[in-house]
């Protein structure tokens, strides 16, 4: 997959850098000669490309034509959605992906401006916040389906509800699915009649109502 990144900075060098450990192919448009150093010193030359993001001819030199994804991650809202505009409407990009970086101007990134997938800084920040205090000891460790579902991880604790209990008779929902029981270093794959023990690592893919119920069931009443 050819992924064109408009945006040099920090948030744009990373995604670089997973992609790249993935081994997409991957090409940084920036025209900011502090970033330019910096990148040079953070990513393979051949990966970016200096020009103005917002001018037609740096866009094609850059390779957008060829682009399966282009991710527009500047820190001007209105850049970000010029250039998805620009992506969809002059080159027939298949998928955009903005970067929100002011919670105000979300309502904006929809398709009137042909993006596909709106990442709103804030507003994700301030959810996984949330979510890690309501959640107690459980923790996240992935995001999936822009935040819809999560996989989270549990250690049952001696005297919660679900020690004893077999997990076709735990109750839960098909929105939530035990993926794996880590038990004493080692994985058991969950089936209808296995049974949960004190001190099981469990990892889960959940929704939030999801979530909840495995902690009632997997933490100590109070």
């Amino acid at each position: 997959m050819f992924v064109l990144i408009v945006g040099g900075g920090r948030t744009g060098t990373q995604l670089a850098q997973m992609l790249l450990d993935q081994k997409h192919r991957v090409r940084i448009v920036d025209q900011r000669k502090d970033v330019l150093a910096r990148l040079h010193r953070e990513v393979p030359t051949e990966v970016i490309y200096e020009g103005n993001p917002l001018e037609i001819e740096t866009l094609e030199g850059a390779g957008i034509r060829e682009a399966d994804v282009v991710a527009a991650t500047t820190t001007a809202d209105e850049d970000n959605l010029v250039i998805c505009y620009l992506a969809r409407k002059q080159f027939n990009v298949a998928r955009t992906i903005a970067r929100v970086n002011d919670p105000r101007n979300a309502w904006l990134f929809d398709q009137k401006f042909f993006v596909d997938v709106a990442l709103n800084n804030a507003a994700v920040m301030a959810s996984l916040i949330e979510e890690e205090m309501s959640l107690g000891d459980m923790m996240t460790l992935l995001k999936l389906r822009r935040g819809a579902y999560s996989l989270i991880e549990e250690k049952i604790p001696s005297g919660a509800p679900a020690v004893g209990v077999a997990l076709k008779d735990l109750g839960l929902d098909d929105n939530c699915v035990i993926a794996a029981i880590i038990r004493q270093g080692k994985v058991v794959l969950p089936r209808g009649l296995s049974v949960f023990e004190a001190g099981d690592e469990i990892l889960a893919i959940t929704d939030r109502e999801g979530a909840e119920k495995l902690r009632s069931i997997f933490t100590v009443p109070q």
